[in-house]
């Protein structure tokens, strides 16, 4: 029987009342990870929100299409709002806006103390309404007005990559998923099948800054790689609670070469995919430790509008690697300057004295 590799402590029960906030300040004091108040608490690091919650996993976005969550400072708490995707196509991706930069204030309100769900309802808006953003990128600061708009989300984008010289990995299929909304897996199953009508044998999945999104359709893209094995764990405080697998009927593309790329902007649905196929050595994971998002949680709303999240259950890989906090560790590295677009990651390949070149004849080697 499967195991999970540590227990779960739920510190506290959640009925259906709706208390109010004042009733629930003495939580302030909880330490262990599964109890948080949420809109008060000043410590959450782990939390990711993405700015369109509904409409993003229905594949449109309204708002000005970034992913944020906390970053962490040196003292482990938690200083203004960190990006961690921004959307393809809209408005904050145009203004130049990048993961890892940091929004310092939404409307010259700075977001210092302000909760990540505060900040997620104060970027959006109607459709042509603007949000003034000041922005923090490495050592420079910006002023960024952005228009509200709403963006069509596809969630794949690919390409093939002919690299000259090559032999058995001349062309690769290069597919880039940028969020799990309800039309990521057919989106993946439709790029694998235009890549395979280009006579490609081998596929690079790019999962670098997706911030994750629906689970199913995490599931569901394990299932066209994989055609056998564990996906990921579920487990609570009694061990393992479900277990999802892959049994080949979804499987279209279980035998050719596979590599994933990730880095820190990579999470939860993102984590589980990759850290499946790496763990059940269906790819070869290039990059850098992921964001580490592996907790379930319930969010029970109180009176005032603010809310309690109780962690209820955990993500494991197949290796029984707890992801929350330490993510999925690749690998190998990319090179530092190695590009997050499909057309500079193949000038990387085809280009061996570049600095980002990754040898496209080893580049699926396992040793």
């Amino acid at each position: 029987m499967a195991t999970c590799s540590r227990p779960l402590f739920v510190s506290a029960s959640a009925s259906s009342a709706s208390p109010s906030r004042d009733s629930l300040r003495r939580l302030h004091t909880v330490t262990t990870p599964p109890l948080r108040f949420l809109l008060c608490h000043p410590s959450i690091s782990e939390a990711l929100v993405l700015v369109f919650q509904k409409s993003g996993t229905q594949g449109t976005l309204t708002g000005v299409g970034l992913s944020i969550g906390y970053p962490m400072a040196i003292n482990g708490s938690p200083t203004g709002v960190s990006v961690m995707t921004a959307t393809p196509g809209g408005p904050a991706e145009k203004a130049g806006i990048l993961p890892g930069d940091i929004i310092l204030a939404i409307d010259n309100r700075s977001t210092e103390d302000m909760d990540i769900y505060d900040a997620a309802e104060r970027l959006q808006g109607p459709e042509g309404s603007s949000v003034d953003l000041s922005i923090r990128s490495g050592a420079n600061t910006r002023h960024v007005v952005l228009t509200r708009q709403t963006v069509t989300l596809n969630p794949v984008r690919s390409r093939m990559c002919e690299i000259p010289g090559a032999k058995d990995s001349s062309k690769i299929g290069y597919i880039k998923l940028t969020t799990f909304n309800q039309n990521a897996a057919e989106s993946v199953k439709e790029a694998i099948k235009t890549l395979r009508d280009n006579n490609v044998k081998s596929f690079v999945l790019d999962l670098r800054n997706n911030s994750g999104g629906l689970f199913p359709e995490g599931i569901q893209i394990a299932k066209i790689w994989m055609d056998k094995g564990v996906i990921v764990y579920i487990c609570d405080s009694q061990g393992v609670r479900d277990i999802y697998e892959a049994d080949g009927a979804d499987t279209i593309a279980a035998s050719e070469p596979l590599v994933v790329l990730v880095n820190k902007g990579t999470a939860s649905a993102s984590e589980i995919l990759a850290g499946a196929l790496k763990d059940n050595k269906r790819a070869v994971v290039y990059g850098e430790p992921t964001y580490g998002k592996g907790k379930i949680q319930s969010v029970f709303g109180l009176s005032d509008g603010s809310g309690l999240a109780v962690t209820v259950a955990r993500y494991e890989t197949p290796a029984h690697t707890d992801i929350d906090k330490v993510g999925v560790i690749p690998d190998r590295p990319l090179p530092a300057s190695f590009p997050t677009d499909e057309d500079g990651f193949c000038s990387c390949l085809r280009d061996s004295t570049a600095p980002c070149n990754l040898n496209a004849a080893q580049l699926f080697a396992r040793s």
